[in-house]
């Protein structure tokens, strides 16, 4: 199990999910995203990176059994790469990405407030210099300001 601190992994998920959007964005299909290999090489990784972050989340209790057809996603992607099929990867894009990033934002919000803007000014930092990253990310810090000013 990692060293680090298991509310990472939920930005780790949160940063690689706004990765798969951003360059699956202007694609109609699974099969035109593929014809792109710096875009579908990024949304592959992507999709591993989720897998492997979910996995740690589940072995420190974060999330339950039930997200293990993630971390099955994810094996395959590395270990049948040539195999993969394209309509797959873009069903998942469209139809689970969005309710998986709605979860896991949720969950980001209700870290504990302190050590959730402390994490979040870390991943903003690392993030910098990919300008679309850092924009979601100050959104979801501007978010969690107005839920603040809610309470």
């Amino acid at each position: 199990m990692s060293k680090r601190i298991t509310e990472l992994f939920l930005f780790d998920i949160y940063v690689s999910i706004e990765k798969i959007l951003h360059h699956s964005s202007g694609f109609s299909s699974g099969e035109d995203l593929q014809y792109s290999y710096v875009d579908w090489d990024v949304v592959v990784r992507e999709f591993e990176i989720i897998g492997e972050a979910t996995n740690n989340l589940i072995k420190s209790g974060f999330f339950t059994d039930a997200k293990r057809e993630v971390v099955n996603f994810r094996n395959i992607l590395i270990h049948k790469y040539f195999g993969i099929s394209s309509e797959e990867v873009w069903d998942i894009i469209v139809n689970y990405l969005p309710y998986f990033a709605d979860e896991i934002k949720n969950m980001i919000l209700n870290i504990e407030q302190s050590k959730l803007e402390e994490l979040l000014a870390e991943i903003i930092n690392e993030n910098d210099h990919i300008e679309y990253i850092k924009s979601s990310l100050k959104n979801l810090k501007g978010q969690i300001q107005q839920c603040k000013d809610c309470q």
